[in-house]
C-alpha cells in the first residue's frame, strides 16, 4: 500500500523467536511482524513448535544465532524460568517466563508481561486496579500472572476461585504467601461454590475469567450461570479469545456491564515484549487494525 514502509529480509536481521507446543494457531508472528514492518526494525518473529524436552536446547541455539529474545508458551513456562539468570518481580513470583531477552554476556532475562500486558489492557478500555476489589476464576499460568500483577499494581483485595482438588493449589499457596510479604493487598482462595460466587462479585469491581471454560468448542459453556449475578459497574474481562466473544462476555454486556474478550490481553502482553526486546512502544491500533478482527 502507498505509504507503507518495505519490509525486507537482511543479513543484519535479528531473530525472534515463540517457543512451545502447538503453535501453529498462534496470532504472535503476525502481530510483532506487522509492528516490525510499521516501525522499520530490522527483526523478524518466528515460531518453533518446541515441548519441554527440547526447550533448553532451542534457547541456547537462539542465543548461539544472535536472536534478541523469545516469547514462551504452554507447556514450557514454568521450564523456562529455571533457563533465566535474572527474573522480573513478578516472573519470580508467579513462577513462570514468557517472554526471555538475551542480554550482553550470554544473560538471560526472564519476564512474564501476560499480567502486565491483561491489566495494560484494562488500563486502555478505561479500568485501573488501584485500590479496586478483583473477582479472579482460574490459578492456572494466566491467572496467576494476572493475581500476581493486580496485587503488586495496587489492587486493594483479590478473590481467586479456585479447585481445592486441582494441581495447582500448591503453587497459589506459596504464590499467596510471597505476595503477602511484599503488597498490602488482601488475597483470599475459595472453592469453586454458586453461593460464594455471588457473594463476592456484590462487591468486587472486575470479574477475570482466567479459566478455559467457554473456549471453543465449547463456547456456550460459562462459570457465571446466572446473569443476576453482575451489577451496573461491574468490569467484566475473559482471557478467552477463541470464540472472540465468550458467552460470559455477551453475558456481561446484556446485563449493561463493560466487557471484553481475550483479544486485546493477547494485543497487549505482546505490546509489553515487543518493548522489553526493542525498546520501542508497539503500534497498537495499527496491528489491531491489520491483525485483529473483533
Amino acid at each position: 500500500m502507498e505509504g507503507e514502509k518495505e519490509y525486507l529480509i537482511t543479513g543484519k536481521t535479528r531473530l525472534i523467536g515463540l517457543l512451545g507446543s502447538p503453535v501453529g494457531h498462534s496470532k504472535s508472528p503476525m502481530m510483532h511482524n506487522e509492528a516490525f514492518r510499521a516501525l522499520g526494525l530490522d527483526y523478524c518473529y518466528l515460531a518453533f513448535d518446541v515441548g519441554e524436552e527440547g526447550l533448553p536446547k532451542a534457547v541456547e541455539g537462539l542465543q548461539a544465532l544472535g536472536a534478541r529474545g523469545c516469547n514462551v508458551t504452554m507447556p514450557c513456562k514454568s521450564l523456562a524460568m529455571s533457563l533465566c539468570q535474572r527474573l522480573s518481580p513478578a516472573a519470580r513470583i508467579s513462577g513462570a517466563v514468557n517472554t526471555m531477552v538475551f542480554e550482553e554476556e550470554g544473560v538471560i532475562t526472564g519476564h512474564t508481561t501476560d499480567g502486565s500486558g491483561f491489566l495494560l489492557a484494562c488500563k486502555e478500555d478505561g479500568f485501573q486496579i488501584p485500590g479496586k476489589k478483583m473477582t479472579l476464576l482460574g490459578a492456572g499460568g494466566a491467572g496467576t500472572a494476572i493475581l500476581v500483577q493486580a496485587a503488586l499494581d495496587g489492587a486493594e483485595e483479590i478473590t481467586v476461585f479456585a479447585r481445592s482438588t486441582s494441581s495447582f493449589g500448591e503453587r497459589t499457596r506459596r504464590v499467596v504467601a510471597e505476595l503477602g510479604d511484599c503488597s498490602p493487598c488482601r488475597i483470599k482462595v475459595l472453592d469453586y461454590e454458586e453461593g460464594a460466587i455471588r457473594r463476592e462479585l456484590s462487591d468486587s469491581h472486575i470479574l477475570v475469567n482466567a479459566t478455559n471454560v467457554g473456549m471453543a468448542p465449547h463456547a456456550e459453556e460459562c462459570l457465571i450461570r446466572d446473569p443476576s449475578y453482575f451489577h451496573p459497574g461491574l468490569f467484566v474481562a475473559d482471557i478467552i479469545y477463541n470464540p472472540v466473544k465468550t458467552r460470559l462476555v455477551r453475558m456481561a454486556r446484556e446485563a449493561g456491564c463493560r466487557a471484553f474478550g481475550g483479544l486485546y490481553m493477547l494485543l497487549y502482553q505482546g505490546a509489553e515484549s515487543f518493548r522489553l526486546w526493542t525498546g520501542q512502544d508497539f503500534p497498537v491500533e495499527l496491528v489491531k487494525e491489520k491483525c485483529f478482527h473483533t
